[in-house]
């Protein structure tokens, strides 16, 4: 196999760098205005006044733009996103765990590259569901190149985990025999076929004595198969003009195949992602806790606590970038900079900043003076906005890192479930998190400390 090119690293998104005049000056308005109500109006050192005035110039901020993401279209693409998952796998496990597993892998990647010149299509069915003769099929599926077909009646009406067999999944072409009337555990098996494989459904049906039932059918179908039903009447005349829109797919054979191929790579490599993700998980989470303090200084020791909204940024940015080297992310940093962008205003609208501040001022109020109860409130909110923001994007990275295209107008759908998700899941450890940040603000006080006696001395 050719080596894996090795992309270019992450730069700190352009878009950021460019904003309008305008923007910047709508910004940094806000945070003024924002802190002049909290220092000369209310006389509130550093309260949810200062972090209302943040979250008006973070709404105009964050406003983003499309990007569009170009996932793999050849089966050359693919195998080299497979052995990009293959060497994370090396960066992200322990050395021995990885030579073995390693071997495994690749065994699974080469039974795909390596599948026969023949094409495989499979007819499958329930229990004790009559399927056609399989001489009929075979000649009324005569074509000039090697035909596999093969039989599989065995798919079970009571199982727990509705999980395809492999065999089919594998097949260039399946045609699903349905009982009539539909049963329950048909539609089961068929939102398990794979939305890309070229499949059909066929029902033995007399017109005259099944025409109420065949509508019946129609009804209940997804929209995927209201145009690929194919209707037999039983006869061996029949059954060659029945079969006609699958044998136009079979004589394509190698379109068919390469097809088959791409999507089977997918597959896999979808699956390995999966795998990826307790280790990537772990590897997050000490990135998430260091970036969350490294946030909380920058607002904490800030002359203008409102401005800290620029800290939070660029922190940010820089834990996105080692996000996108742990899950091996190829999409552009403007890309993953408009996802955490769309992810950080969908946390400023559903309050996570709000809601920590209110909840971290009556725990700041029991550590002394109101500099000190205002900064620790400002820099624990920023830290707390900046874990849920990342708890979220590792989130959508997990989903979306995947075989298919990305869609932003789903993440326009997404993006407030994702934060909501995220926020719940850390609200879990909020005691945790406190008792943390309390430890982290003792530092920062006997470090203050010690720099005043060392600047009197």
């Amino acid at each position: 196999m050719n080596p894996v090119k090795n992309f270019s690293s992450f730069s700190f998104p352009k878009n950021i760098s460019t904003l309008s005049m305008g923007k910047v000056g709508i910004l940094l308005g806000s945070l003024a205005f924002g802190q002049w109500l909290l220092s000369d109006v209310a006389h509130i050192p550093g309260g949810g006044m200062g972090i209302l005035g943040i979250t008006a110039g973070l709404w105009w901020f964050l406003k983003s733009e499309k990007v569009t993401f170009n996932a793999p279209t050849t089966i050359q693409g693919w195998i080299s996103r497979c052995y990009e998952v293959l060497e994370q796998f090396e960066l992200l496990e322990d050395k021995n765990d990885s030579l073995i597993n390693r071997r495994a892998r690749v065994n699974s990647l080469e039974e795909i590259l390596d599948r026969s010149d023949s094409q495989r299509i499979s007819f499958a069915s329930t229990k004790d569901v009559e399927l056609p003769p399989q001489q009929e099929v075979t000649e009324a599926l005569s074509i000039s190149e090697p035909l596999d077909i093969s039989y599989q009646s065995v798919l079970p009406t009571r199982d727990h985990s509705w999980c395809l067999p492999e065999t089919l999944v594998m097949q260039d072409a399946l045609i699903y025999v349905l009982p009539l009337p539909l049963r329950a555990a048909d539609m089961l098996w068929l939102e398990k076929i794979p939305e890309n494989q070229p499949a059909w459904l066929m029902v033995a049906s007399d017109e005259s004595s099944c025409a109420d039932q065949l509508k019946d059918l129609q009804a209940q179908l997804p929209q995927r198969w209201s145009s690929r039903v194919l209707r037999w009447d039983g006869s061996p005349a029949d059954m060659s003009l029945v079969l006609n829109p699958v044998r136009r797919l079979l004589a394509q054979s190698k379109t068919n195949m390469d097809a088959t191929k791409q999507r089977l790579l997918a597959r896999l490599h979808s699956s390995w992602q999966s795998d990826l993700e307790t280790l990537r998980r772990d590897k997050f989470k000490n990135i998430q806790n260091r970036s969350q303090w490294i946030v909380a200084g920058a607002v904490f020791t800030s002359p203008i606590p409102s401005a800290d909204l620029l800290s939070v940024a660029v922190v940010n940015g820089l834990m996105i970038k080692e996000m996108s080297n742990i899950w091996s992310c190829k999409m552009s940093p403007e890309l993953l900079n408009t996802v955490a962008r769309k992810l950080a205003s969908a946390a400023v609208a559903q309050g996570v900043v709000e809601w920590s501040g209110q909840a971290i001022l009556g725990f700041a109020k029991l550590h002394g003076g109101s500099w000190l109860a205002a900064g620790s409130m400002q820099a624990l909110s920023a830290a707390y906005l900046t874990r849920v923001v990342g708890s979220s994007m590792a989130d959508w990275m997990a989903i979306n890192n995947g075989v298919s295209e990305l869609d932003l107008e789903l993440l326009d759908q997404q993006a407030s479930r994702l934060v909501a998700a995220a926020a719940k899941k850390e609200r879990v450890d909020w005691i945790g998190f406190l008792s943390q940040g309390k430890s982290w603000i003792e530092d920062q006080v006997k470090e203050a400390n010690l720099n005043k006696k060392i600047l009197e001395a």
